[in-house]
């Protein structure tokens, strides 16, 4: 208990010179730094009020004990002894969450995020199934209150994509989609399959930080930008005029192109930033290769090609593999009811990072 106070104290003085240092004039004008401290100082303040409340309690329980300790009245000794009771329950539960506070944020989680959705093994069945991806995301993201934007889709040939890119625009999207990445297998029967059989398809899901001009840099110079026609459905021309934007950035060899909005500058706007946030994941992938010589958990080992879910239709059932977690209730996931199994892998990372936090 000592401990953890002292790890509260010790947070409370950093929002409070972090507080000082973002009226500082020399810390305004560098619009970088500004940024950063304005961020820490918004994490930080959950902490400070959970730390308010934590300490009442703790003064609560002094209180009671004394009570219990210096009074005679058997009336008022029982009621000590009650609230002490309540108050003590309150304390291990406050311990728990302020435990998972202190685990080390993700800096990246609080930007908004980048998704793609790409049809993997399985033909049309495949594309059919990233199409169902994307409109179970676009649910969950709705009821969440972030909104989403159509990067550049390619429609599977039935239905469906063969890939989509879209923009998630919301509080810690990054942070609370992240552990979406990977490969995710269906099983069902193809609509196409007229034996009744169930077949495997797989879809890949891959999320990224949205990444500004003060995380990467991108060079006018080191960019060729390539304007067309934005096409629809079978290749047919839906814009007479050339608005789509392709950006091939020539140091690393990245194309995004970007044909959603009528406007030029919107797309080429929209391109760009997903252009910097695929050269910013180069830097974050050599950072996790880095850590993960040091620790991987379960849940963010950041392999892209981990088979991490199982959508099986004729049980009803989704497992994420990672953490062994199951729900049996389908058609209500795909629904975008998907918060539960989120909150499940949130949890499950948070806690091995807790461990390794304590040498356990």
């Amino acid at each position: 208990m000592i401990d953890l106070l002292e790890k509260l104290e010790s947070v409370k003085r950093r929002f409070e010179e972090v507080s000082v240092l973002i009226g500082n004039p020399n810390v305004v004008s560098d619009m970088k730094r500004y940024i950063s401290l304005n961020k820490e100082y918004k994490e930080l303040q959950p902490i400070i009020e959970k730390h308010r409340h934590y300490k009442n309690v703790i003064d609560g329980i002094a209180f009671s004990k004394e009570i219990l300790n210096t009074e005679k009245d058997e009336e008022m000794r029982e009621m000590a002894k009650t609230e002490l009771n309540g108050l003590e329950e309150q304390r291990k539960l406050m311990e728990e969450e302020i435990k998972f506070m202190l685990v080390p944020k993700d800096p990246e989680d609080t930007k908004n995020a980048v998704m793609e959705i790409r049809a993997g093994t399985g033909g049309d069945e495949a594309s059919i199934f990233a199409g169902d991806l994307f409109r179970m995301y676009c649910r969950y993201c709705e009821n969440k209150g972030f909104k989403i934007e159509l990067v550049d889709s390619s429609q599977g040939t039935v239905g469906g994509f063969k890939e989509v890119i879209f923009n998630v625009v919301g509080q810690n999207a990054y942070g609370t989609l992240k552990f979406e990445s990977g490969v995710h297998r269906v099983q069902r029967v193809p609509q196409t399959e007229t034996m009744g059989r169930v077949h495997t398809s797989a879809a890949t899901v891959i999320v990224l930080p949205e990444a500004d001009e003060f995380d990467v840099v991108v060079k006018e110079s080191d960019i060729r930008k390539d304007i067309f026609c934005s096409s629809g459905p079978g290749g047919q021309s839906v814009n007479t005029t050339k608005s789509a934007i392709r950006l091939t950035h020539i140091p690393t060899g990245i194309i995004v192109q970007c044909q959603d909005e009528k406007s030029q500058l919107k797309n080429y706007s929209k391109a760009l930033s997903v252009l910097r946030s695929r050269i910013y994941e180069i830097e974050l992938q050599r950072r996790m290769d880095e850590d993960s010589k040091k620790r991987k958990t379960m849940v963010a080992s950041g392999d892209r090609s981990a088979k991490i879910r199982t959508y099986n239709y004729p049980q009803s059932r989704v497992t994420d593999h990672r953490i062994g977690f199951s729900t049996h209730n389908l058609p209500v996931f795909m629904s975008g009811e998907i918060q539960q199994m989120i909150d499940s892998l949130q949890v499950a990372e948070n806690t091995e990072r807790l461990k390794e936090g304590a040498g356990v």
